[in-house]
């Protein structure tokens, strides 16, 4: 009981962090048109709100652990609540694209040391129930865009701002911050930093990194995309960021049901093609399916979506039984994927400026799941020892 209540406690902070993880970049697709109306953006130069982040975070992860290792695991983590706060905060004075598209970059750049450390700390705290907490934690992620993307709109009504609707999310980050202080006596052992560059000279590491990459690029384009495209089809912003926080909560149910189910057998190959024909289907939906079901789509994306990301990081984690190292090859994993997934929004906006829609956007999505399927089949745990033999 005495060594439960505090990993316990510990996962509940885990819990209120990840929830700072999203909402800089969930909150700006159900108020975008809004802000387009204040401030001049094209849908390519919006984009980049998502898609720098995003690459910020990919390059953030290739040190942040040595931060960490620096810092040690406890003021690492407050430093970033405190820039994912206050950049978040600062957008209650934005009056430019480029002011907003900053605090868009730091927010990332926070997000993303969080975000390094966070998988190694998991699996040497929770050795034997890595998937199913691995899922709570990237389930809180997704559940913290849920609740931006559900709301920004309601608090920009409230309030007359779209700023505030953007900047409000700050207080998540104080409450974290706080209850990870509180945390100071219970903080778990330092992480070693790995040597990423031998993971470059790998092939396996940057299979997984791909995998996860072409994920992510679904998940950061709907993120981005799917409420403008919602609202070009006549919604209203709060009903078409209703329509996102819908999604979103579909992807916390699938974060937490298929970890849970994937922790049954360490051959997760069926799983994975599970959760890859939904997203098919909810793309091909978006495009082709009837009115009455719009809300079909979403739900299948969000599914499918809300179950891959955490699985394509399990997949890797489960290529290493050591946790510094199962921390390094995560973290090049992300790294990687996310320099991948951040160029996935860009590339959307700019075929919605020279097509007028996003539906080739979701053809062209729909056309990466496909390849995945065919990546999936290379997953075969057995094989998954020589590919790593040797400590790093």
């Amino acid at each position: 009981m005495n060594q439960t209540r505090p990993a316990v406690w510990l996962m509940l902070a885990i819990v209120l962090v990840a929830l700072n993880l999203r909402p800089s970049m969930a909150a700006i697709g159900p108020l975008l048109s809004t802000i387009r109306g204040d401030i001049p953006l094209s849908f390519t130069l919006a984009s980049l709100l998502t898609m720098l982040p995003v690459m910020a975070m990919g390059l953030a992860m290739f040190f942040g652990i040595a931060i960490s290792q620096r810092l040690g695991e406890q003021r690492t983590v407050l430093l970033s609540l405190l820039i994912i706060g206050l950049a978040t905060l600062s957008r209650l004075f934005i009056n430019s694209a480029l002011e907003l598209i900053v605090s868009a970059i730091l927010a990332g750049f926070g997000i993303a040391m969080i975000q390094a450390l966070m998988p190694a700390l998991i699996k040497s705290r929770f050795p034997d129930n890595v998937a199913l907490c691995m899922g709570v934690y990237v389930t809180s992620i997704m559940g913290g865009a849920a609740i931006a993307a559900s709301f920004a709109p309601l608090v920009m009504i409230r309030t007359g701002s779209w700023r505030m609707g953007l900047a409000i999310w700050a207080g998540l980050a104080l409450l974290a911050l706080a209850f990870w202080w509180l945390q100071r006596t219970n903080r778990p052992a330092a992480l070693s930093a790995p040597n990423n560059a031998s993971f470059f000279s790998n092939a396996r590491a940057w299979l997984l990194a791909v995998f996860f990459g072409l994920g992510t690029a679904s998940y950061t384009c709907v993120l981005a995309w799917l409420a403008p495209y919602y609202v070009e089809k006549g919604w209203s912003e709060q009903n078409a960021g209703l329509v996102l926080g819908f999604l979103t909560a579909m992807e916390v149910i699938a974060g937490l049901a298929v970890p849970a189910i994937a922790n049954r057998s360490r051959d997760r190959r069926g799983v994975l093609i599970a959760l890859i024909l939904l997203i098919i289907g909810g793309f091909c939906g978006l495009m082709t399916g009837p009115p009455s079901l719009a809300l079909l789509w979403p739900a299948l994306l969000g599914l499918g979506i809300g179950g891959l990301f955490p699985m394509s990081l399990i997949v890797a984690l489960d290529h290493c039984d050591e946790p510094q190292r199962a921390g390094g090859l995560t973290a090049f994993v992300q790294g990687i994927g996310y320099l991948i997934a951040g160029m996935s929004p860009l590339l959307a906006g700019m075929i919605r400026d020279r097509l007028g829609s996003f539906e080739g956007a979701w053809w062209a999505l729909t056309a990466v799941m496909a390849v995945m399927l065919l990546m999936v089949t290379r997953f075969d745990p057995r094989h998954y020892a020589r590919h790593f033999p040797s400590a790093i």
